[in-house]
């Protein structure tokens, strides 16, 4: 499935905000049902560290309004959560929202580029875990934090593949859905 139509991608400033804000309030959202969910299930803040909540609406808004609303719902997102929940912890909030700011960045940039949906998914991704890897590094060996290890980037992978896994299969489904939808609707 190749998408280069960038349905959304050339929405307008009112379209924009509104998708930002919308991303925000699902990125924070989102994770509080997995959260719940792991409590539910015994299995405490599990489900949200897997399944990656946050980054699914920060990637779509990235696809439908374009790199500027996707990098801004990134770098918001975490900030807005820890400051309504208290999640993710204060450690991570800036390492967090670098990471989404550059998928949501990178997802916009890839929209029109002639690649099947989940390439750029999956670009998207990798650029976004580059960015955090690279914002760990170099709080550890510039800024000689405490606060994080070097350790935490293959864990966050390890540990949220099953995550990436399910934006793999969800995220081309609705951009066809919804680039579908509009052709019908032209």
């Amino acid at each position: 499935m190749t998408t280069g139509t960038g349905v959304l991608n050339r929405a307008g400033i009112k379209t924009q905000s509104l998708t930002i804000g919308t991303a925000v309030a699902a990125a924070v959202i989102l994770p509080q049902v997995f959260h719940a969910l792991g409590i539910i299930s015994g299995t405490g803040s599990a489900p949200g560290q897997v399944f990656l909540p946050m980054y699914l609406p920060i990637i779509l808004a990235g696809f439908f309004a374009g790199a500027i609303a996707g990098a801004l719902s990134g770098l918001l997102a975490p900030v807005v959560s820890f400051a309504l929940s208290g999640m993710p912890l204060p450690a991570m909030v800036s390492f967090i929202s670098i990471e989404l700011a550059v998928i949501g960045l990178a997802a916009g940039m890839l929209c029109n580029l002639r690649l099947p949906a989940i390439g750029k998914v999956i670009l998207a991704q990798l650029l976004g875990k580059a960015a955090l890897a690279l914002s760990i590094l170099a709080a550890v060996f510039v800024f000689d934090s405490e606060t994080i290890t070097t350790g935490y980037i293959l864990a966050s992978i390890r540990t949220g593949l099953p995550g990436w896994v399910l934006q793999w299969a969800l995220i081309p489904l609705i951009i066809f859905r919804v680039e579908n939808r509009n052709n019908l609707e032209e």
